[in-house]
């Protein structure tokens, strides 16, 4: 039996591993389906463990842990991509312990954290190889914030017999070393809202000669503030967040378009479809009334479902989790955020753990995609020692 004293002296071994290589990870971050050198950073360290690597189609890739004694078989995965965002060399305290060098790009979401932790793992359930049974699979995905890299590393793992898939997201909003792995949903599906109001162009000083799409859109934006207030569940919220208006370019010229975009994101996924047949007729009828049409673009669509925790797995990850950090892990978390894990309930029965990283102290806890997002490193040993112990509960259960 592998007991939680044995696991916390491992984690405090591996402490300032994650650091370092999460330190490291920060300061070269690559974006979404570019992180070429990323994987092979990450390649490099596996092969320490002398561990069997997989790729996938891309840049992600996955590695296998055989204890070649029978049982089931866990995978516990990360992401591996940064953001288009040029951080601030500052976080909400003062200057950051680590700075992008990569000009434009950051990682202003925590996945150096995540891949950080992820190595931290496999190098201690590699210790443990000899106490363990079944297979461990260590799933890096490409591109999760584009959603470029799931639709392969599904297709590659399903063969695999997996099952449970684990993951966790570092979250600013809870403070550092507290923990919610609830069963049900906890992230929201993503629907991305990408279309054109189609009028006619003409010259300014004749708009009666022209049909103008500018006041149409304007129009659409309205009736969908209404429509929202007055036809949507209140008790299964979508959000409606509009963040593109496009029109025109010079001040005498009437454009043929006028362009909307941003996304819905919901919980409930009938109410997320209603929401997008409510958008879709507001916007028809209100470009009808002012002569206009609607060209949807071929970019507009359902983007990810949402991260609905199997009640049976997150049960397992709470326990877990509080016999090794008694009175961290707390309830009733959502984010409305969206994550390319929902798609691995496909595969098998999944769970995703937040594991809080704000901390006023080191200036860690501004939104994440912000350009001042920084992670209190103390927090990456919750993340790790609820992975392990899940991956552990799991697979000797």
């Amino acid at each position: 039996m592998i007991k939680n004293t044995d696991l916390h002296e491992k984690m405090n071994e591996l402490d300032s591993y994650m650091r370092e290589t999460r330190g490291y990870l920060h300061r070269f971050p690559e974006i979404s389906s570019q992180e070429w050198k990323t994987r092979e950073f990450l390649k490099e360290e596996v092969d320490k463990l002398g561990l069997p690597i997989t790729d996938v189609p891309g840049t992600g890739f996955y590695v296998t842990l055989d204890t070649n004694r029978p049982g089931k078989t866990v995978a516990l995965r990360t992401d591996i991509d940064a953001l288009p965002i040029q951080e601030q060399p500052n976080n909400l305290k003062g200057p950051r312990k680590w700075v992008s060098q990569n000009e434009g790009a950051s990682h202003m979401c925590g996945h150096d954290g995540h891949m950080a932790v992820l190595l931290a793992a496999m190098e201690l359930l590699v210790g443990l190889k000899e106490e363990l049974q079944g297979k461990v699979i260590f799933l890096f995905e490409e591109g999760e914030e584009i959603g470029s890299g799931i639709g392969a590393m599904i297709e590659t793992i399903e063969p695999l017999g997996i099952d449970a898939i684990y993951g966790t997201h570092l979250t600013s909003f809870m403070p550092t070393g507290q923990i919610c792995i609830d069963g049900g949903p906890r992230m929201a599906g993503a629907a991305v809202i990408d279309f054109e109001v189609v009028g006619r162009s003409g010259h300014g000083s004749r708009p009666d000669l022209s049909i103008n799409p500018v006041f149409a859109a304007a129009n659409v934006l309205t009736g969908l503030t209404s429509a929202w207030a007055n036809q949507i569940d209140v008790s299964k919220t979508v959000t409606l967040g509009l963040t593109q208006f496009h029109a025109g370019t010079v001040n005498n010229v009437i454009p043929d378009t006028a362009f909307i975009g941003g996304s819905l994101r919901y919980f409930d996924v009938e109410e997320g479809h209603k929401a997008m047949g409510i958008l879709k007729s507001v916007a028809e009828k209100t470009a009808e009334a002012h002569n206009c049409g609607i060209r949807y673009l071929d970019t507009m669509r359902f983007a990810t479902i949402p991260v609905i925790n199997d009640e049976l797995l997150a049960e397992i990850a709470r326990i877990g989790a509080d016999e090794l950090f008694p009175e961290k892990v707390v309830e009733g978390v959502q984010w409305y955020a969206s994550e390319s894990f929902s798609h691995y309930a496909k595969v098998a029965p999944s769970v995703f753990a937040f594991v809080g990283i704000g901390n006023e102290e080191v200036g860690s806890g501004a939104e994440h995609h912000n350009d001042y997002f920084d992670l209190d490193e103390d927090a990456l040993r919750y993340s790790l020692g609820a992975t392990v112990k899940f991956a552990i509960n799991f697979l000797m259960d």
